[in-house]
């Protein structure tokens, strides 16, 4: 096995060779390091990736979600609008400089979390929810006087918040850690 290629098992359930796997590490490592720093692990966000589109850079969703990060073309405008040199959605580069660089935005958002795995999960259940449904489970955790900078509250509220299909975002989250264990596993730092 390739060091830094995910497990035979999940190779197997995201449909990449060891080859496929590694096929965009330069793009991750790249722009992880110009939108969070020098020290920040690349693989976060290639297990975010795993979990958004199994590393596909030609997924689609039926909400109308593309490429590898499964960025919504309006996000991808919004971003582009900013960088124009992201000149396209379906380029897997674009697509993943677009990607980490709106967690950037995300993970600005949610300064107030000092913990960084908290943040993190902010930061994730975000781009998968929206930061508007959070701020309603946020709102929910203190009316329940319960640490609303703890993602272990949103997750305990999350049933409760009306229109939000929790069950994905939490499970979205969860995955992206599994993921990121995987990698960690056959690429230590």
């Amino acid at each position: 096995m390739l060091a830094g290629a995910a497990p035979a098992s999940a190779q197997r359930a995201l449909g990449t060779s060891p080859r496929d796997a590694r096929q965009f590490d330069e793009s991750f490592h790249k722009y992880a390091k110009r939108f969070f720093g020098v020290g920040y692990d690349w693989r976060l966000f290639k297990a975010q990736a795993m979990a958004e589109s199994g590393l596909d850079p030609e997924a689609h969703s039926r909400s109308g979600a593309r490429g590898l990060m499964q960025l919504m073309p309006s996000t991808f405008a919004e971003i582009q609008s900013r960088n124009p040199e992201l000149t396209s959605i379906n380029d897997p580069e674009w697509n993943i400089a677009a990607g980490i660089q709106y967690d950037r935005v995300l993970w600005n958002l949610w300064k107030e979390h000092p913990a960084d795995l908290d943040r993190r999960s902010f930061m994730f259940g975000s781009y998968n929810a929206g930061r508007r449904t959070i701020l309603r489970a946020q709102e929910m955790a203190r009316r329940d006087s319960l640490d609303a900078s703890k993602w272990v509250s949103i997750e305990a509220v999350a049933p409760r918040v009306q229109g939000w299909r929790h069950l994905e975002t939490l499970g979205y989250v969860g995955k992206i850690g599994i993921n990121l264990a995987a990698l960690l596993v056959n690429d230590p730092p």
